[in-house]
């Protein structure tokens, strides 16, 4: 299992920039939240909040050497950034010493992940934490604490931006795409939330997917929305198709599981979805959520493709 290591910029009594955000406050929410989304995809990941040193070399040298003291394969320093107080968006950036291709991935995500402008990744040489690392190293400058248009993309997408980092945790794709949040259900014969001729995103008609349906089209409609069996476990997420192509969602189950009741239960992706606006994540068949045993707005956590 790869073993990443993540640590907080600056410390408890050495504090970095502050403006509309902290830098210190803002980098310690981050770092274990990025941390939980990497578990999530099977990593083993260490993290380290500096609450001791008081002087600024102190700092330094014991972040470091919490880094090179870990048997890990990467180190990641947390920081924010800061320029002068304005309105207007400054953006993201990740600096590096070596790992030019990681860092210019990791900048692009946080930057698709939130709308903060992409300043790509920067080679810095000057760097106490990239030069004294001894492992391959990438220092996040997340966003401006001083820009409000920063501050308000980070506060409004700090989920997805954290979630964004973790997949791009190793180079290439990540083996397992996660979700984690609230639940409503779609789909059959009695859902008056979608048009009597609705249809599905990705699956086209019902030979793409026989096992989802009923046997027969509902009178009065002519949708494939409407014809889902809600007896069936089927899923609509937010799928990038970039990342997870029609062919793959047709061929693959995602795990679905209830932290509210501990049940877990394999699902066919079915549709594109919810709509951002909802505050949803997932929209699941009524069966479905009936034996997980959860109710619309309970949390689902989701795993494309099954484990």
């Amino acid at each position: 299992m790869k073993t990443i290591c993540i640590s907080s910029g600056h410390g408890l009594k050495v504090r970095g920039a502050s403006g509309i955000l902290d830098e210190v406050d803002e980098a310690r929410k981050v770092v274990p939240a990025v941390a939980d989304n990497l578990r999530k995809l099977g990593y083993d990941v260490l993290t380290f909040n500096d609450d001791i040193s008081t002087t600024q070399n102190e700092n330094l040298n014991r972040i470091v050497n919490w880094h090179n003291a870990q048997a890990r394969s990467l180190d990641v320093s947390v920081h924010f950034n800061a320029y002068m107080s304005q309105n207007k968006g400054m953006g993201t950036e990740c600096l590096y010493l070596t790992q030019d291709d990681l860092a210019t991935r990791v900048a692009s995500a946080i930057s698709n992940s939130s709308g903060l402008i992409n300043r790509g990744p920067k080679k810095r040489t000057d760097l106490f934490f990239l030069n004294n690392t001894d492992e391959p190293a990438i220092l996040i400058e997340t966003c401006f604490v001083d820009s409000q248009t920063d501050a308000d993309l980070y506060r409004k997408y700090f989920a997805e931006i954290c979630r964004a980092i973790a997949l791009v945790g190793n180079k290439g794709r990540p083996e397992f795409y996660y979700w984690e949040g609230k639940v409503s259900y779609f789909g059959g014969p009695d859902d008056e939330g979608v048009s009597p001729d609705e249809g599905l995103a990705f699956i086209y008609e019902v030979e793409d997917q026989p096992q989802l349906f009923l046997d027969e089209q509902p009178p009065g409609t002519t949708g494939l929305a409407r014809r889902l069996d809600p007896d069936e476990d089927y899923i609509a997420l937010r799928f990038n198709y970039d990342e997870t192509p029609r062919e793959e969602l047709l061929s693959n189950k995602c795990l679905v599981r209830a932290p509210k009741t501990g049940k877990e239960f394999l699902a066919f992706p079915g549709d594109w979805g919810p709509a951002d606006w909802t505050g949803r994540v997932a929209d699941i068949s009524p069966g479905l959520m009936e034996r997980l045993g959860i109710t619309t707005d309970d949390i689902v956590q989701v795993t494309f493709p099954a484990p």
